[in-house]
């Protein structure tokens, strides 16, 4: 999610050249090196994990958690465990937001290759742009199927999401 430049961005479109921390690059590839790793198995979240996951949910976002990916699911459960050990007293609204937290990704189709070569060469192509921009996508799905504000805010990383709380998911997204 968020935070660190794009690997594969070393100017905005048009603009001059963007310096990046070499320890926030190292940061982010570990992130994303862990998360490829992981995400090179199929299989589903525990029947326990998903259970938990869907008992959070309001019915229109277990209809987006189904159609999240296996690895997303997976990679969803974790985070959100994660993010109730640094928030415990967070709404189920905001417990929302960590397990759909990439749903916005499932739109842009993209498997686990693709989502490396996409991340590696940036936003080019309407699908790999679509996967850059999944959090604004996510969060207008989830508001579409009906989540809280608070779930969209946080989603969207927006500012009016709770400070203590958008903190708490982008550290626990930080697998």
């Amino acid at each position: 999610m968020g935070g660190v430049p794009h690997i594969a961005s070393p100017r905005p479109a048009g603009g001059p050249a963007v310096r990046v921390d070499p320890r926030a690059r190292v940061g982010h590839l570990t992130h994303l090196t862990k998360r490829f790793v992981t995400s090179l198995s199929t299989h589903a979240p525990t029947a326990a994990a998903d259970a938990w996951a869907t008992s959070q949910l309001l019915a229109g976002e277990q209809a987006l958690w189904s159609a999240m990916s296996n690895q997303d699911r997976r990679h969803a459960t974790v985070v959100a465990y994660r993010f109730l050990d640094r928030a415990p007293d967070a709404p189920r609204a905001a417990i929302a937001a960590a397990l759909l937290h990439d749903c916005g990704k499932t739109p842009a189709k993209l498997g686990t290759l693709m989502r490396t070569v996409a991340t590696v060469v940036g936003p080019r192509g309407k699908r790999f742009e679509a996967y850059h921009d999944h959090e604004r996508i996510g969060a207008d799905i989830a508001r579409d199927a009906g989540s809280e504000p608070q779930t969209v805010a946080l989603i969207a990383r927006s500012p009016d999401a709770p400070p203590e709380l958008l903190s708490a998911l982008c550290a626990a997204d930080d697998v």
